[in-house]
């Protein structure tokens, strides 16, 4: 099926195509290993955009830097569709032989003129024309994205906003070209394949369409599995509001410091009748629990497997005792059924893979000792004569018609962030990463490093100077949920109006109390890279406050 979770190619492929768009990614600093492919490309010819709000230090290295205004990013990718229907670069021929709804695709994208791009995301025009041709003329292309394009409130909008512009151009399902999430850590990806989403059992059956897979479960499991979709994240916090959710089992999360308006956040969880934490850490969440499951480190202190971003999945092996009372995963979670009344009968990590693998079609070929042996095999392996796939939907090409179900066009169109910009709270704050630092600190605050320089509100030079600040001048930054302070940096990458903090250090500066949790009504993200915020010196009146934020807007 188009569409499964995974990208959709190899990272060899990455350093053998023509051309890289990295949308929405500084993969220099977030994806740093996988980033030196994409200069193994660039040395070898292939031309690199980047399209981000910020000139991050993976611009620094593009042949052409796409500056939008954040959350435009439909209107940029529906602008360069029309260019490129216009110039009669679409591929008329895999269209035709792969795909449905282009027409009403065409006709959507049409009153995406440059003018009113160059408009809507601050591009000029002459950029958005010469991305759009140089990605339609090239042989192999690929489109790289991370939590630029899918955290906001329209994140699956924007994601299939992509896919469009990859159908439209034939640039999916061949070697070099294709599309290809980024994951923010080492096994998200096998997180979602092993079906730890509401909607998916493993192997991404879906859970109430697909009776087969369903029946299946249900005889290896002895149980009815009911043909509805659960709750994803958000969900869970919207029932915790309504009360129907009252207690909550969390497995290596820390919510409590990872979610947008954290202050909101807290007091849901601290609203609970029981929470259950199983993590290696003490997080701020496990603060809060009734019950603390200390488990293992799942890279050195447990046996079991990984899937990375280009599919791959690969043997990890147990090469530690883990400390104190921490206790394998696995071991826990046995441990607990047992408890309730159930006698399950795994021998370790090979006997859940094992039993996975009778139940998950595309992982029917993935033995331990072929894992051991290959180093690795990218899913779909069908079996064990099979060496999984380099690179997806092959089918589209199949002569005379794409075989399976053909790949739709979906018509997106550009909505604006829900946090609106005002002379209240005239700046964009958008979130990230930095090199040196991961998410809420939890897993590398705990060490030093010479990269770390703690949290900063980063500014242009030209808002700190409309604003009279000095780098390193404590402020106070807010937004319609809350202030934190933080010192300033001044920072050149950042056009005026555009604003820059991470979520490392949240016991410093709490970062997501200024967060919005707008979310998808599809994912369930949250709109993490767009808040509207207010900058105020410190020993400035209320009164003198309000009138800068003014005067502020009106200078732009």
């Amino acid at each position: 099926m188009f569409g499964a979770g995974g990208g959709t190619s190899s990272y060899r492929e990455v350093e053998e195509t023509d051309l890289i768009f990295l949308w929405g990614s500084n993969a220099r600093e977030t994806h740093p290993i996988f980033f030196h492919r994409v200069l193994k490309a660039v040395n070898n010819g292939a031309r690199l955009f980047v399209v981000d709000p910020r000139r991050t230090g993976s611009a620094q290295w593009a042949d052409t830097w796409l500056g939008l205004d954040v959350g435009s990013d439909v209107a940029l990718s529906n602008a360069m569709a029309r260019v490129i229907i216009h110039a009669g670069l679409h591929n008329r021929e895999f269209i035709d032989r792969a795909t449905t709804g282009f027409e009403e695709y065409a006709a959507s994208v049409e009153p995406y003129t440059l003018e009113r791009a160059e408009r809507d995301t601050g591009i000029p025009a002459d950029a958005i024309r010469d991305s759009a041709l140089a990605y339609a003329r090239a042989d192999r292309a690929m489109i790289c994205w991370t939590l630029g394009i899918t955290e906001h409130h329209n994140a699956v909008d924007n994601v299939f906003a992509l896919i469009n512009l990859a159908l439209l151009t034939g640039h999916v399902g061949r070697y070099g070209s294709g599309l290809n999430p980024l994951r923010g850590q080492n096994n998200v990806q096998g997180g979602g394949d092993m079906g730890a989403i509401p909607n998916k059992l493993p192997g991404f059956q879906d859970v109430e369409s697909n009776h087969e897979a369903r029946a299946r479960y249900e005889a290896a499991w002895n149980t009815t599995i009911q043909p509805k979709y659960g709750w994803h994240l958000t969900q869970m916090f919207e029932a915790m509001e309504r009360g129907e959710l009252r207690s909550l089992y969390v497995v290596g999360e820390n919510p409590a410091q990872s979610e947008a308006d954290a202050a909101h956040t807290l007091h849901l969880l601290e609203s609970l009748d029981h929470l259950v934490v199983q993590d290696i850490f003490l997080t701020r969440t496990a603060e809060l629990a009734d019950v603390v499951l200390p488990a293992s480190v799942s890279w050195c202190e447990a046996d079991g497997t990984v899937t990375n971003s280009e599919r791959r999945v690969q043997l990890v092996r147990k090469a530690l005792d883990p400390p104190g009372q921490a206790r394998d995963d696995i071991e826990i979670v046995v441990e607990i059924a047992r408890r309730m009344g159930h006698e399950w009968s795994y021998g370790g990590a090979e006997d859940v893979w094992t039993e996975l693998r009778s139940l998950s079609p595309m992982h029917r070929g993935m033995t331990y000792p072929r894992l051991a042996e290959l180093g690795g095999i990218q899913w779909p392996c069908w079996d064990e004569q099979h060496p999984g796939e380099l690179f997806l939907h092959a089918r589209l090409w199949d002569e005379p018609k794409a075989s399976g179900e053909p790949a739709p066009f979906n018509v997106v169109n550009n909505v604006a962030p829900v946090d609106e910009l005002s002379d209240e709270f005239p700046i964009r704050l958008t979130t990230g990463r930095r090199l040196d630092s991961y998410n809420t600190g939890v897993q590398s605050g705990g060490y030093s490093s010479p990269l770390r320089r703690g949290e900063s509100l980063d500014l242009s030079p030209e808002d700190a100077a409309s604003l009279a600040l000095a780098d390193g001048e404590r402020v106070r930054v807010s937004s319609r949920r809350g202030s934190v302070e933080a010192p300033v940096r001044i920072d050149s990458s950042l056009r005026p109006g555009l604003a820059f903090m991470t979520l490392h250090f949240p016991d410093e500066v709490e970062t997501n109390i200024l967060t919005i949790d707008a979310t998808d009504p599809k994912s369930g993200t949250a709109e993490f890279k767009a808040s509207a915020i207010r900058v105020d010196k410190l020993d400035a009146p209320a009164a003198e406050q309000q009138t800068a934020a003014g005067a502020n807007v009106a200078a732009r």
